[in-house]
């Protein structure tokens, strides 16, 4: 089993805005857990217990949740992406000699999954490949684009969405992949593995990148709705409520229903707060009500974003 991963933690999160301009998307509270603690949490579940973070934007929303890992049972370091990201393989170039491994995962940092890691690594090692995707059927093909295999599950090509995806499957957001492979990336210049140099590789090296066809759930937090799915789907299994963050005052005579709280959010007296996302330090004035909104911290009071579900 191979137990070092590097977390992709490093985008922008341009679609979730405004959630995004308040934390890096990985550090957004899912269900009361910020989402790059539930994935660390679940790759330790497994026997992973190295991980690296690659950053870029709002790193401190980052490090605050992860530090150095040890609540979670891991040992985590961070890869820094300065002046420019560097994308999906040029970050694993930069980050490959922190990580030290000949063979390691790579993990979105934008998806919850439960992927079965020993499986897939175990499928990886018999299969020869350089690098293993793990995938489901694409039943969302006109949001999605799709991975194209054979009947031997190996990797023949990326196909665009839209029709074209149909039949095809959607990778998860989790892979293991020899690290060798990066050599491929330019160092220190940005590079893409699918759209780049996975394409590269399937034309001189046919039957490197195989696939490991599983049924495993995932969520994929892309848009603001997306979250918000998210969010309940995972609630309606969670101990603990996940609509109240830390520090959280609510004033009894205020009336808040189906809403997500982040940490330290005040809402004042006979305030009204119905299916809304309230990020880091809002305070709700006395008597004020929103509906449906996303609200992020204001000079003079919350500014309110449409929420459509």
């Amino acid at each position: 089993m191979n137990t070092h991963a590097l977390i992709l933690t490093a985008g922008l999160g341009t679609r979730l805005r405004p959630l995004t301009d308040v934390r890096a998307k990985p550090a957004i509270p899912v269900a009361g857990v910020p989402m790059i603690r539930r994935i660390i949490a679940w790759l330790a579940s497994q026997g992973v217990d190295d991980v690296v973070l690659n950053l870029h934007y709002l790193p401190a929303s980052l490090t605050a949740v992860v530090g150095d890992g040890s609540d979670l049972g891991v040992r985590a370091r961070y890869s820094w992406e300065l002046p420019r990201i560097l994308g999906s393989a040029g970050g694993p170039r930069l980050a490959r000699p922190l990580i030290g491994a000949e063979r390691f995962w790579i993990v979105n940092g934008d998806t919850v999954t439960n992927v079965m890691l020993g499986e897939m690594s175990a499928a990886h090692a018999s299969s020869g490949a350089r690098v293993t995707l793990a995938l489901v059927p694409n039943r969302e093909f006109l949001r999605y684009g799709g991975v194209q295999i054979d009947a031997a599950r190996r990797v023949v090509g990326f196909t665009k969405r839209g029709p074209s995806a149909e039949g095809s499957f959607h990778y998860v957001g989790v892979q293991l992949a020899d690290a060798s492979v990066f050599d491929a990336a330019p160092p220190g210049e940005a590079a893409r593995s699918i759209g780049g140099i996975y394409d590269a590789m399937l034309t001189a090296q046919p039957g490197s990148i195989r696939a490991f066809v599983c049924d495993a759930p995932f969520y994929d937090v892309g848009t603001a709705a997306d979250y918000w799915r998210t969010s309940r789907a995972l609630y309606e299994t969670a101990e603990a409520s996940p609509t109240v963050g830390r520090r959280v005052r609510i004033d009894p005579t205020a009336r808040v229903t189906q809403s997500i709280l982040w940490d330290d959010v005040e809402v004042g007296r006979d305030a009204v707060v119905d299916e809304c996302i309230v990020t880091d330090r809002v305070k709700v004035p006395d008597k004020a009500a929103y509906r449906r909104a996303i609200l992020v911290r204001g000079e003079n009071g919350p500014i309110a974003t449409p929420l459509t579900l």
